[in-house]
């Protein structure tokens, strides 16, 4: 029986197309005898910016996106000129100063082309190519609406929520061991940099408790080290939980979320690891989904004998409606 042998790849034994099964008389495919595993192995990543901001969908294929704003003030003075009754003073007048806020939105897209034959031949394997295709561009926003959400783009000029130039940055005192880094602190000196950092947002919103901040992202090593490390004797309590029943937005009724932020690591000055503590409601801060990630269209190609797909969305800035529910601690 003639056999043909295949071209081995790097250090693998040849093989023959047609193996021989020792001491039967039989012989069988090569592939008849290899399992085969149905797990399909993407590539290993995550995203996260549904947790960390609120979006809001609708609008459609728009320039741009805006937002109403209102500040008060009042003629005739404040304090004693409010008292009535007085025939010295009139009555004082309220105005009202109505501001416009504009946020960008850009397109994202992306395409796939998938052969006739390939759609075919998809029908034998139970394995769609195009399928494959579709996933591979849904990960590929996922991975952009990240980067935009916490960084933003350059080339638009917009910021994240992580580097905004105008939100007020403060760094964290060094702890007696003369370090800032929480792994060089103790549990009480790093209770204190939160609480710090959460009375100082608190005042920058006039001491609203509807405004206190209710969220704080910090770089994934200081989130495992707060887990990792134990405060009660026993050992039963992390230090994260310890912080989570402690800090002042819990005594003020707020459920305070601390989160991992792979971002957060060197975003502050001079690559500093950044702590981010802000209000995260639609209220405070959002992102417009204009159009959310869409096929839009599907043509075939004749020419090259394939079925072409365009994938499209509009992806608008982060919108910081208050600048003072956010605050950034840097050198944790």
């Amino acid at each position: 029986m003639k056999t043909y042998q295949a071209k081995p790849m790097g250090g693998a034994k040849p093989m023959t197309a047609l193996d021989a099964a020792s001491g039967t008389g039989m012989a069988f495919l090569t592939s008849e005898l290899e399992k085969l595993d149905p797990l399909l192995r993407e590539p290993l990543t995550s995203f996260t910016y549904p947790r960390d901001i609120f979006i809001e969908t609708g609008g459609g294929w728009v320039d741009a996106v805006s937002t109403m704003n209102v500040d008060y003030g009042i003629a005739g003075g404040s304090g004693a000129a409010a008292f009535g009754g007085n025939a010295v003073n009139t009555v004082r007048l309220i105005q009202a100063n109505l501001g416009k806020d504009i946020y960008k939105l850009h397109p994202y897209e992306a395409a796939l082309s998938v052969k006739f034959i390939d759609l075919q031949k998809g029908t034998i394997t139970g394995r769609s190519l195009e399928q494959l295709y579709d996933d591979g561009i849904r990960l590929d926003f996922d991975k952009h609406m990240d980067v935009n959400v916490y960084l933003g783009y350059e080339q638009y000029g917009t910021h994240g929520l992580l580097n905004d130039p105008r939100v007020t940055t403060a760094s964290v005192a060094a702890g007696a061991s003369g370090q800032t880094q929480w792994n060089k602190k103790t549990p009480d000196e790093i209770l204190h940099d939160i609480n710090e950092a959460i009375v100082d947002q608190w005042k920058a919103v006039q001491y609203d408790n509807a405004s206190m901040a209710n969220h704080i992202l910090i770089p994934a090593s200081q989130y495992a080290y707060l887990v990792s490390q134990k405060v009660s004797d026993a050992g039963n309590i992390s230090l994260l939980t310890y912080l989570m029943d402690n800090n002042i937005a819990k005594q003020k009724g707020i459920d305070l979320e601390i989160a991992e932020c792979r971002y957060c690591e060197k975003a502050g000055t001079n690559g500093k690891d950044r702590m981010v503590v802000y209000r995260n409601e639609r209220k405070y801060m959002s992102m417009d989904l204009a159009v959310p990630l869409t096929r839009i269209m599907t043509a075939p190609n004749v020419g090259n004998a394939c079925y072409d797909s365009l994938y499209a969305a509009n992806v608008g800035e982060v919108k910081k409606h208050y600048l003072e529910p956010i605050r950034y601690i840097d050198g944790i």
